[in-house]
């Protein structure tokens, strides 16, 4: 990992550039993977399932048995910890439900907002190099407590044409039943415009590669909602003097792992901490199974020396990143001058790898920035926020001048007239 000394702000732009999107050179390619899709249906699921999973399947949804032969698969101790993950994480987001007060703007005017989940939703769920069993936990747990009435998961499958036994075992424990073995961009475009096995959804969720995540964009334009443009997986660690360099190597380390385009970043005020994590990268990446992918991911990271918090916890707010992760003295102080993360982890002892896992919280985040517009998953996430009101006579009787004078001063008379000839009406009784 490069180290840059106390880089002047006019250069910071550079130093938080993002790899470059592989599918930003292949967006057409994209684009006629989904068109293709839209066109032919199951008939390009195979085809694009021989193409690029070298399977040739007949029926992309998950039977009985396959979910059957999933759970033999699974032992014990990864069952409880999964059930523990359950547990904590349906804790934290069953509190994100609210009810909303009934609001009397005027007498007589009641405003309210009903929550109403979305019906019909869509999970996608990398496979690849590293299945994520976990991600199916972060998105079905909020799509069931916000009450989506169907679920459809997509993910891909290995090259024996089945799914990792993990993530059907998690999907079962959550009661899901729409499985399909279908990856990258063409499952995405199943899932948004519907084929004859697949269902089509309302809106789609799930992190990928960035092939899946400019597929998610493109369909996003035809009507079909998304969670947000994720992509791949990045972290940003804050550590000064005090800091454990083991325990900022390691965290360093956890996200390069993820893929050879993630992005970690190391910011400190100390030559000493970065120098230490450092060699301590160097000497735990030897033991690591995933060690190729993580090195080629270490090319796109860095160390950044600057003078103090203050400013590391600029640059931070700069860089916007998925993962924040403040290992500091004055941790949870700096901590309330975060604005732009997805997740923000407080402490020597709250490694990232809690919130992937079971701490609760969720782990579909925004990276490439997004953290300055996006928030990650919650049970919001597959809601819809519906305006009611209902006014009586008093009501209209208090606020009707006012809708009359401003829809004649925007030249709208129907408007107007809707509420004259009501008022009018109320004249006559």
């Amino acid at each position: 990992m490069k180290i840059f000394q106390y880089p002047d702000k006019r250069d910071w732009p550079a130093l938080i550039r993002r790899p470059q999107k592989a599918a930003e050179i292949a967006e057409n390619s994209v684009v006629s993977i989904i068109e293709t899709v839209r066109r032919k249906g199951d008939a390009a699921l195979r085809e694009f399932g021989r193409k690029f999973d070298r399977v040739k399947q007949t029926d992309f949804r998950v039977c009985r048995r396959e979910f059957d032969d999933a759970g033999l698969q699974i032992n014990d101790e990864l069952k409880r910890a999964i059930r523990l993950a359950i547990e904590n994480i349906g804790k934290f987001h069953a509190a994100q439900l609210a009810e909303e007060e009934i609001v009397e703007t005027q007498p007589g005017v009641r405003c309210w907002r009903k929550s109403v989940a979305i019906e019909k939703v869509g999970l996608y769920i990398p496979g690849g190099t590293a299945p994520l069993f976990s991600t199916v936990l972060m998105l079905a747990i909020p799509a069931k407590i916000a009450g989506c009435s169907e679920i459809v998961l997509c993910t891909p499958p290995n090259e024996d044409g089945g799914v990792n036994p993990a993530i059907l075992y998690t999907a079962r424990e959550l009661g899901l039943e729409k499985v399909f073995k279908l990856g990258g961009a063409q499952a995405v475009a199943a899932m948004a415009y519907g084929t004859e096995s697949v269902p089509k959804v309302d809106k789609i969720f799930g992190p990928g590669n960035s092939w899946v995540t400019l597929a998610k964009q493109l369909v996003s334009r035809d009507g079909v909602a998304i969670d947000m443009p994720a992509g791949p997986s990045e972290v940003l660690v804050l550590a000064d003097k005090n800091a454990n360099p083991e325990f900022v190597a390691m965290d360093l380390l956890s996200q390069a792992e993820h893929g050879e385009d993630s992005q970690v970043i190391l910011v400190t005020d100390s030559k000493t901490l970065a120098e230490k994590a450092g060699k301590t990268v160097q000497s735990q990446l030897k033991k690591l199974p995933r060690k190729e992918i993580a090195e080629r991911s270490l090319q796109n990271s860095r160390v950044i020396l600057l003078k103090d918090t203050s400013e590391m916890m600029d640059f931070a707010n700069t860089y916007a990143p998925e993962h924040l992760i403040i290992m500091t003295e004055n941790a949870a102080e700096l901590s309330e001058k975060v604005i732009n993360a997805g997740s923000v982890f407080i402490g020597a002892f709250t490694p990232e790898s809690a919130g992937d896992y079971a701490s609760g919280t969720n782990h579909t985040l925004p990276t490439y920035g997004y953290a300055r517009n996006y928030s990650g998953v919650s049970v919001d996430s597959f809601i819809k926020k519906i305006t009611f009101q209902t006014l009586t006579k008093t009501g209209l009787r208090n606020i009707g001048p006012a809708i009359e004078s401003m829809a004649a001063a925007e030249g709208l008379d129907a408007h107007k007239n809707a509420v004259s000839i009501r008022l009018k009406s109320m004249e006559r009784e």
